[in-house]
């Protein structure tokens, strides 16, 4: 677009889409015969906007779709409405990096301040903690899609997976699946764990057993939502302090009580009478048949031998998990890190866990085409 000064004739330079400006004292680096020849006039260009992707709730694709092959120095960006960028190559490994982290530090700012509103809506119990995509690993894919994108939710006591993000209270209700989030464990994947050429993994044991696989993009997705899956089992296990699970013993029917502050608890169901009680510290080790039983080793605090106590249970994994959600978020307790970072989030936006990773503090909230 011409300046008022100039003679409002086109310059093939101006439409191919360069950003250019023409100063009379400084025509030696570049020529066009078609630029104006008066010293006073100079071409102005504006950048044209060939297409916006809103980043609130896109995703980076830097793998080929569905697939664990990581593309050279390019990625994709798709909008939450299916939009887009195509695939975007950059000239060296270094630009390719910086432009996903940098996208990746927009998208959680955008994230942050989205829940942190939503958040208001919520009551103290059903907080998110954190929303973000992931890829999920198909194990009985196809041999041209081993993964789909997913998106995953802690809010509250729970795991969301979702096909597409949560953007009203009705979509909360139709989530794919939902899992409580001290009944599931929640492991990073080192190098010998990775399943195939993808690094940044993480597995979800459910409380029947089953293992999810997830990915994401950059390593510092994997720390976020490592830190996040801390705190929310942290928050929940310090919100119902004790949770109870039916089990037989020697032939009876019993409860066993898993209590934050008392330890095990074990008593006659029909009774309600103590058996007997452990603290956390008592217990010297356990294991487990796979199926339904646990072996607790406990140490008597006078005589210090070990007592051996065998349960049977009908959600085994889900005790399992639980247990070591309790013992989890009572090692948190001593750590000064965490107990700072929870004191955050009762303060404030009960996302801390996202707010004390941000790479970056600029903010976009679209990433632009433009020439």
């Amino acid at each position: 677009i011409p300046s008022d000064q100039s003679s409002g004739t086109s310059s093939p330079l101006c439409d191919s889409g360069l950003h250019l400006n023409y100063h009379p004292n400084n025509t030696d680096t570049l020529s066009c015969s078609s630029w104006p020849t008066s010293p006073g006039l100079r071409w102005e260009k504006r950048w044209v906007d060939l297409r916006l992707i809103p980043l609130l709730h896109s995703r980076l694709s830097h793998h080929l779709p569905g697939s664990d092959v990581c593309r050279k120095n390019a990625f994709q960006v798709i909008a939450v409405d299916g939009v887009c960028s195509g695939v975007i190559q950059c000239p060296t490994t270094e630009d390719g990096v910086d432009w996903l982290q940098a996208l990746a530090n927009s998208i959680s700012n955008l994230t942050k301040h989205n829940v942190k509103k939503t958040n208001r809506n919520f009551p103290v119990n059903q907080q998110i903690v954190y929303m973000g995509w992931v890829d999920e690993k198909e194990l009985d894919s196809v041999q041209d899609r081993m993964y789909t994108p997913k998106f995953l939710a802690l809010r509250g006591s729970s795991l969301f997976k979702f096909s597409a993000p949560p953007v009203t209270t009705w979509d909360w209700t139709r989530a794919e699946k939902s899992f409580t989030v001290y009944e599931i464990m929640c492991k990073v994947l080192k190098d010998n764990d990775l399943l195939d050429k993808r690094k940044h993994c993480f597995s979800v044991q459910t409380e029947s057993g089953e293992d999810l696989f997830y990915s994401v993009e950059l390593e510092c997705e994997l720390l976020t939502w490592e830190k996040a899956f801390q705190m929310a089992t942290f928050l929940e296990v310090e919100r119902i302090q004790c949770k109870t699970y039916a089990c037989i013993m020697e032939s009876h029917l019993m409860g066993l009580t898993v209590d934050f502050s008392m330890g095990f608890v074990c008593f006659d169901a029909a009774s309600k009478a103590v058996l007997w009680r452990y603290k956390f510290s008592q217990l010297k080790g356990s294991s487990d048949d796979g199926k339904s039983k646990i072996k607790f080793l406990f140490q008597n605090q006078d005589s210090k031998a070990i007592e051996a106590k065998e349960l049977e249970f009908s959600n085994l994994f889900a005790v399992l998990h639980c247990i070591h959600a309790f013992f989890a978020a009572k090692v948190a307790c001593l750590d000064p890190m965490f107990v700072e970072s929870h004191a955050t989030a009762a303060m404030g936006s009960g996302l801390s866990s996202l707010a004390t990773i941000s790479c970056n503090s600029q903010q976009s909230s679209k990433l632009k085409y433009a020439t």
